[in-house]
């Protein structure tokens, strides 16, 4: 049974309730004074907490999608070379390889017709440079089916997920696919190629979106690999300018940091609860290899007093309370950066780390991000 099979959860909270049960059933009967009796009482309070502590992991695990595998989990997983699947275009770009689809769901979807809701594609992203594989999502919006666009390349966002949930929380929790039909019925967004994905195409580790000396390069996957694999796969502008980065949590770090290294490559951003400098813990391991220079390449705070700010343009959406020392850091970047950086910001008065918060923001950041998007007028020839 897999890790988030609700019978997995049923069991464990079946075991945690018997637990706690048999503890105050034999209770009276470890209560002697015997060192029996107090290895007894220490058993069976272990055991309980355990049982408990087990539950409360898999309720937390299957609301926020931490792990979606026991191998996820504990990192057991084929951590051996990427197999590139050989599907290219004319050019010998490797392409987007779909191995599913999803339903659009709210926003006012109608139905499974494509020309009116879109579609939801599964995918794997090989990359050609990095050998760097992920899973994700793909969403095409109704324009893309529709006759009188057949001639139109699209705007293409692509949007980063937390560490370490996975592309899945994109589509089911907070659904960008729904929030984006939304505004485009409401007129308040462009039709947009959306690209899902996890932070780390390494896993079981964390990489920050960093090229990792003799590790996975994955800073180069995401602004390499991943625009060259779409553009061979999907009808997407090749203008800089229509394409966007924009993540929540780790996903926010990496939006910012990769617009800030690669301007050419994703000159607008949105970082939703995002931090301004690189994790390091057991997750990460050793991102830069001893060396300062690269940590404080990753620190965007030092970027922005040390280096040239670059032509970008960036939104950060938070809260003002709830979430650490958001509005603190979130303020001082703000003072910091200047012409010919510019810097939105969008803050809620109080809201957690978390999806709710995250949900709240979501349609006032695409919005933004669209209006920074640049993309052919709708119809016409490319």
């Amino acid at each position: 049974m897999g890790l988030t099979s609700h019978k997995v959860l049923a069991l464990t909270v079946l075991v945690a309730v018997a637990a706690m049960a048999g503890t105050v059933w034999l209770w009276p009967r470890l209560s002697k004074r015997s060192w029996q009796a107090v290895l007894g009482r220490i058993g069976a309070l272990l055991a309980t907490q355990l049982a408990v502590l087990a539950a409360l992991g898999l309720v937390a695990n299957n609301y926020f999608a931490f792990y979606s595998s026991w191998d996820d989990l504990l990192g057991t997983g084929d951590n051996g070379p990427v197999v590139i699947q050989n599907k290219v275009d004319a050019s010998g770009r490797l392409r987007v390889e779909t191995i599913g689809h999803a339903e659009v769901q709210g926003g006012g979807a109608l139905g499974r017709d494509p020309g009116k809701s879109g579609e939801i594609r599964e995918v794997r992203i090989d990359g050609a440079t990095t050998r760097l594989s992920t899973e994700g999502y793909v969403y095409l919006p109704p324009q893309y089916f529709q006759p009188e666009y057949a001639q139109t390349k699209f705007p293409v966002l692509i949007v980063s997920t937390g560490f370490p949930g996975i592309a899945k929380n994109l589509v089911t929790r907070l659904n960008y696919p729904g929030a984006a039909l939304k505004l485009l019925q409401e007129g308040r967004m462009q039709p947009t190629v959306m690209v899902l994905v996890r932070p780390s195409p390494a896993l079981p580790q964390d990489t920050e979106c960093e090229d990792v000396p003799g590790g996975p390069q994955s800073e180069t996957y995401f602004t390499k690999d991943v625009p060259s694999a779409v553009q061979a796969t999907f009808r997407v502008s090749s203008d800089p300018q229509s394409w966007a980065f924009m993540g929540n949590s780790t996903g926010g770090y990496c939006a910012l940091k990769l617009a800030m290294r690669h301007p050419e490559v994703f000159p607008t951003a949105v970082s939703l609860s995002g931090y301004y400098q690189a994790a390091e813990d057991p997750t990460t391991g050793d991102l830069f290899k001893g060396s300062a220079q690269r940590r404080n390449e990753a620190d965007l705070m030092w970027r922005l007093k040390n280096l040239p700010q670059p032509k970008v343009a960036v939104l950060l959406a938070g809260t003002r309370e709830g979430d650490g020392d958001y509005r603190r850091e979130t303020e001082a970047f703000v003072a910091a950066a200047h012409s010919p950086m510019k810097v939105s910001y969008s803050m809620l008065e109080t809201g957690g780390h978390n999806f709710e918060t995250w949900s709240r923001l979501l349609p006032s950041s695409l919005e933004w991000i669209s209006q920074h998007l640049a993309a052919p007028a709708a119809g016409r020839p490319v």
